[in-house]
């Protein structure tokens, strides 16, 4: 066992366990969630011995979750230097943000039509993770947070293979540019307490209207704040679009 006493809680790192049939889907979104989080660097070189060890499991069930990874982008292999965090698709970015509302918006949909009070609470709990780790300055941990808030909210639809691609297009979105940001973190939190509103009042419009303009909220900001990575003709959403 690690040293917080759970195999998938190493030293220093929160997390929750993770609800996979599988072990190599835990080690999967465990790999997934620090690679969003920065945790684990664009380029850095996964080694399967070390993740293991991490992890307090054996090479086998690592080595199958990279192959995973792999296949959905967030991971590159190379027969000299093995598993490699992919780098972002800088070029590719407008057309992720496109995707990234359609299915998105249409995930936040489905699952504000059947979320309970105990899966709303579970967002009002990441969410203060996010708010907690902007004050103090830790980009990883919102970062963390956020990726679970997001992915508890779109597990909660029950639409497996819409979630799969989310899954994809998350490993290419520039996510650790976006959230670097001056007061990105805090303004996340504030545009998912738009989302957490709606759902409390069962307003699934709402709901959907608030992560539309969340996801068009960061793209503004990405063109913004990197307008030399952006095309010359990318489109950017007028602050009153909504979803």
């Amino acid at each position: 066992m690690t040293a917080t006493g759970h195999p998938f809680r190493p030293a220093g790192i929160s997390a929750e366990p993770i609800a996979f049939r599988t072990k190599e889907g835990q080690v999967a979104e465990f790999l997934r969630e620090r690679i969003i989080s920065g945790y684990f660097a664009r380029g850095q070189k996964l080694k399967q011995a070390e993740i293991a060890q991490m992890l307090d499991l054996s090479i086998t069930p690592v080595r199958e979750a990279l192959k995973l990874l792999e296949a959905q982008g967030y991971v590159v292999g190379s027969s000299h230097r093995g598993a490699v965090v992919a780098p972002f698709q800088l070029g590719e970015a407008e057309e992720l943000y496109e995707l990234r509302r359609v299915i998105e918006t249409r995930l936040t949909r489905a699952a504000a039509r059947v979320m309970g009070p105990a899966d709303i609470q579970a967002l009002e709990d990441l969410n203060g993770e996010i708010l907690a780790a902007a004050e103090r300055g830790d980009n990883d941990a919102a970062r963390r947070a956020n990726f679970r808030f997001h992915f508890r909210l779109y597990e909660a639809a029950r639409r497996p293979q819409a979630l799969h691609f989310v899954r994809i297009l998350w490993a290419k979105y520039p996510f650790d540019l976006l959230t670097v940001m001056p007061r990105r973190q805090f303004a996340v939190a504030d545009e998912h307490r738009g989302i957490l509103d709606a759902l409390h009042a069962g307003d699934v419009a709402g709901v959907t209207r608030a992560m539309g303009a969340h996801i068009d909220s960061g793209w503004r900001s990405f063109c913004r704040h990197y307008p030399q990575l952006v095309a010359a003709d990318a489109q950017v959403p007028d602050d009153e679009d909504e979803a």
